[in-house]
């Protein structure tokens, strides 16, 4: 804050400085002693904002300095000439600072041009401005200052080396305003104040060349461009790291710098239509040759906006690496050698990442983990996004592919973000293929075969293909058995102990094919994960339990279960609007919320994001949240501190050896104390034997759930725990 206020009280001072310099009378000690005051506090300045932003190259900043401290020393010589030996020369030594003040501000703004290098376009772009503006300034002022017939040698070098050298000046700062990446405050307030001393040094020549002038007309326009110099050293952003643009990406050309260049490229041409312009040799020749350079700088640059948007159709605009297009053509080369290796890399988690933290922040997090991808590949492979979070490599060998795991090993930093990224990584060669799509369509079934079963990688198979093609098959086998009525919801007791009440029970679904038979879930249920049937599936299964569960309330009363139990899968969680679904069903069914739990497993909200956002709705709704399985995953106990669980279901595997003495018997008491340490509900899973009941009993089990209390039905005895109780 203090340097904000610091530079804008300096322009506001320069500028005061200046309305009252023409409020004291011309050619006066006083007006002089503004105009000198300007220009050495100007040189002064920058060195103290040196000292208080402390560039990374400061050597610019001395420079410009040195060239502030030069002109105001030609001023203090042009007055000692004025006011102690009355004359008036031109030329005289005081132009010898002021022309040698040039040379400090041309090198320093060298120094910065080589910092902040912009695009070859931007390049060309600069070239054909600064012939343009050259042209103009050779045509209108410097020849004519040259044949000057009264004016002596050196009177028309010197007249004529204050608008070439700002020319110079100007071309150099041109480099750095065709490229928007490379411009801050700072530098465009330098460009404007070069602007200035070409204005005032144009005006100057052309004054004294055609009229006699003498006064102080055009000295606002040295004093303000004192007052931006220094103004450009004060502003923090002349400490800002250089620019880094990338080259390989195409820039949109904005209309006001189409109209620049145009009116450059017919610039030669027009000047020949202006009187008296082209009538002297010397004039022609340098029309002509100017007319060369524009032709011959405009022909490049159309050549580079071809070049530019072939690579624009080659390239991702996000994050710069190759588009499918472009892979497409590098594997076909590489397939004619035999050398197609290729691995298909798939994010798990971009999208509930990109949902929490925002799309800016997502756009980001790709950026960086694409050009971590980039070095992982290494420099001879062809790194390409394929799709929204899905990567492409085109490998030397597919050994190489082994590395690109590691790309997700560590958390990417975006902002004040610690993000960490999960991939699925298929590898797949060329061996057999004869197109380029075949190779990256094997990579990607290899991939999601790498995420269904946790693995880092996946090398492509012939047995990959067969299993997707059964699960092709089996998918469309699930949608006619959806339309047609072949699936089936039954239901499994939970009961509480000792006093053996079914509390509750878990709706299960069951698909009976009238071909096949009976097809088990474990089958089913990853392939309607997969091809998105599990949403009218999980929809129906909640509907037609929830109905079961008022229909029983009705017809039974008291012995009826006072909630029902219902899976909810990954994706189910993960998609906007699930909590609205339940919501409907409920009140369809005329059942209150906490008659109905919705059970998820810990995989379904590792990833957190919409999953998470998902249960908490839920919770508010009233429903109650289950955790199944609890216990056989690795972050089973950091789940309970993010997510809201009100039931613990216990895995079978800690229930099968509940009788005998070991780790099982436990880790099954630390689970009961666990769970009743945080105020939760516990259930034991499968409960096949009296023994097991019993032992559990006396850990401290409430609930148990398993076939010694009955298998899943459609039509459950609510009544055979209290026989066995008897």
């Amino acid at each position: 804050m203090h340097e904000v206020r610091l530079w804008r009280g300096w322009v506001a001072a320069g500028l005061l400085a200046v309305v009252g310099y023409y409020l004291i009378p011309a050619d006066t000690f006083g007006a002089n002693l503004v105009y000198d005051g300007i220009g050495l506090t100007s040189g002064l300045l920058i060195l103290v904002a040196l000292r208080l932003h402390r560039p990374a190259r400061p050597a610019m900043w001395y420079l410009f300095a040195a060239g502030q401290i030069l002109s105001v020393l030609g001023d203090f010589t042009w007055e000692y000439y004025e006011y102690v030996r009355h004359e008036e020369p031109y030329p005289s030594f005081a132009d010898l600072f002021y022309v040698g003040s040039y040379l400090p501000l041309i090198a320093g703004l060298l120094l910065l041009v080589r910092r902040r290098r912009g695009n070859a376009g931007g390049v060309l772009d600069a070239a054909m401005v600064a012939t343009g503006l050259g042209l103009a300034i050779w045509v209108f002022v410097l020849h004519p200052v040259a044949i000057a017939g009264s004016a002596s040698t050196l009177e028309r070098f010197i007249s004529t080396a204050y608008p070439a050298l700002d020319a110079l000046l100007l071309a150099m700062l041109a480099l750095l305003f065709v490229e928007p990446a490379a411009r801050t405050a700072s530098t465009n307030m330098l460009g404007i104040a070069a602007v200035l001393l070409l204005v005032s040094d144009v005006a100057f020549s052309v004054a004294t060349l055609y009229w006699s002038y003498d006064g102080q007309l055009l000295d606002w326009g040295w004093m303000l461009a004192y007052v931006l110099w220094a103004a450009a050293a004060l502003h923090p952003s002349m400490a800002a790291p250089p620019a880094n643009p990338k080259t390989d990406t195409v820039r949109r050309v904005s209309p006001r710098r189409l109209a620049v260049l145009g009116g450059c490229s017919v610039l030669a041409p027009a000047m020949l239509f202006v009187p008296g312009i082209g009538a002297d040799g010397i004039d022609r020749l340098v029309i002509g040759g100017a007319a060369v350079a524009l032709f011959l700088l405009g022909l490049a640059r159309m050549a580079g906006f071809v070049h530019r948007i072939h690579g624009l159709a080659m390239h991702d605009d996000l994050t710069g690496l190759s588009n499918r297009r472009h892979l497409y053509e590098v594997m076909s080369e590489a397939l004619a050698r035999g050398e197609a290796h290729v691995a298909v890399l798939g994010l798990t988690n971009f999208k509930a990442i990109n949902d929490e933290v925002g799309h800016r922040v997502g756009d980001r997090l790709l950026v960086r983990f694409a050009d971590r991808l980039r070095e992982a590949a290494g420099p001879g492979a062809v790194v390409a996004r394929t799709d929204g979070d899905e990567f492409a490599v085109l490998l030397p060998d597919l050994g190489a592919g082994r590395r690109l795991v590691a790309t997700v090993h560590d958390p990417i930093r975006v902002d004040d973000y610690e993000l960490l990224l999960g991939a699925g990584v298929g590898l797949s060669d060329g061996v057999g293929a004869t197109d380029p799509a075949e190779v990256l369509r094997r990579a990607g079934v290899a991939m999601y075969a790498a995420k269904q079963t946790g693995e880092p990688f996946r090398r492509w198979s012939l047995a990959l293909d067969e299993r997707t093609s059964q699960y092709a098959e089996l998918g469309a086998q699930m949608r006619a058995g959806l339309d047609s009525g072949q699936f089936r919801v039954v239901y499994q007791p939970i009961v509480a102990v000792p006093d053996l009440r079914v509390v509750a029970v878990e709706a299960l679904v069951r698909w009976e094919h009238p071909e096949r038979g009976p097809i088990s879930p474990v089958e089913f249920i990853p392939v309607a994960e997969q091809n998105g049937l599990i949403f009218e599936l999980g929809e129906w299964i909640l509907a037609t339990a929830c109905r079961q569960l008022a229909e029983w309330r009705t017809e039974l009363g008291a012995p009826a279960p006072d909630r029902m139990s219902v899976n909810a899968s990954a994706r189910q969680l993960a998609r906007p609007g699930f909590a609205k679904t339940v919501a409907r069903t409920l009140a369809a069914a005329k059942l209150p919320a906490d008659c109905l739990t919705i059970e998820m497993t810990e995989t379904a909200v590792f990833q957190g994001g919409q999953a998470i956002t998902t249960l908490h709705e839920l919770r508010a709704l009233g429903v109650l949240i289950a955790l199944d399985d609890f216990g056989t995953g690795h972050s089973s106990l950091g789940l309970l501190q993010t997510v809201p669980v009100d039931i613990l279901k216990v895995d079978k595997s800690f229930v099968d050896n509940i009788t005998e003495t070991g780790r099982h018997t436990v880790i099954a008491r630390s689970l009961i104390q666990i769970s009743e340490g945080l105020g939760l509900t516990a259930v034991a899973e499968g409960v096949e034997t009296a023994e097991q009941a019993e032992a559990l009993q006396q850990l401290g089990y409430r609930f148990l759930q398993g076939y010694y209390f009955g298998k899943p039905s459609t039509h459950p005895d609510f009544t055979l725990a209290l026989d066995w109780a008897s």
